[in-house]
């Protein structure tokens, strides 16, 4: 027998938030295992105490990027948007169902202009140290990889420069540890006065940090390198992301 639902789309019901989070959601789990008001130690110092217009709570900001890379959203409007719609989103962050979500743009600014890389890595740490009181990190045995970082700019707008070439900057960084030992032993430092070598590189004029990406059956994009530690169970110990210097990986 054919039957059809009631589109009952404008009828007002009376619901509790967290009867639709199921159990044994992720983000359940998060919140009951972290307490993300140590977060407001970290920042305190980056907000105004008696002068401005009231804050996003920085805590729902932190909250938002942990989503967003939990769940692989992949940019912050996109993210913006999906806390809008999901309900599990919504209760870890505290908002009610009727309640504006902040603006993608908001979030962005934040990170960008607020919050130093100081403070994230206070953060980083932080949350590193209770993994490891509570007995999950492994730092006995450390894993490191690096994968390439798409840099968001276009391949075809750039500039030819004259750029040090690796190996020399990686030289040049030695001799200076080298001296700096030989000066501490009353030694006479060696004499590294000679100009160092350059290439012609391409540099992009959207952003001029990364570097030419190219590898077997990649085409050439700009990109960064990041570089990442982690213990046998896969937690992230450190990680670096720095400019890609040569444009070509074997």
């Amino acid at each position: 027998m054919l039957r059809k639902e009631k589109e009952e789309r404008m009828q007002m019901e009376m619901i509790c938030m967290d009867d639709l989070v199921p159990e044994d959601h992720l983000l359940r789990k998060i919140d009951s295992a972290v307490d993300f008001t140590k977060i407001y130690d970290f920042v305190e110092d980056l907000y105004c105490t008696d002068n401005g217009r009231p804050s996003i709570d920085p805590v729902v900001l932190f909250k938002m990027v942990l989503i967003q890379h939990l769940f692989g959203i992949s940019s912050l409007r996109r993210t913006a948007e999906e806390v809008r719609l999901n309900v599990a989103y919504r209760w870890f962050l505290g908002y009610l169902m009727n309640e504006q979500t902040p603006h993608f743009s908001t979030i962005s600014y934040n990170f960008k202009h607020r919050f130093t890389g100081e403070t994230i890595e206070k953060i980083f740490f932080w949350i590193l140290e209770e993994i490891n009181s509570a007995g999950y990190l492994s730092p006995e045995a450390v894993f490191i990889d690096g994968t390439h970082i798409k840099a968001n700019a276009n391949i075809k707008k750039a500039v030819k420069k004259e750029v040090p070439k690796a190996a020399k900057i990686y030289e040049k960084q030695l001799m200076n540890e080298i001296n700096q030992d030989r000066d501490e032993h009353d030694k006479k430092p060696f004499d590294d006065s000679k100009p160092p070598e350059t290439k012609e590189s391409k540099v992009s004029t959207t952003d001029p940090e990364s570097g030419v990406f190219h590898k077997g059956e990649h085409k050439k994009c700009f990109a960064y390198t990041a570089q990442t530690a982690c213990d046998k169970h896969g937690y992230v110990m450190d990680s670096i992301c720095c400019c890609i210097i040569e444009e070509d990986f074997l």
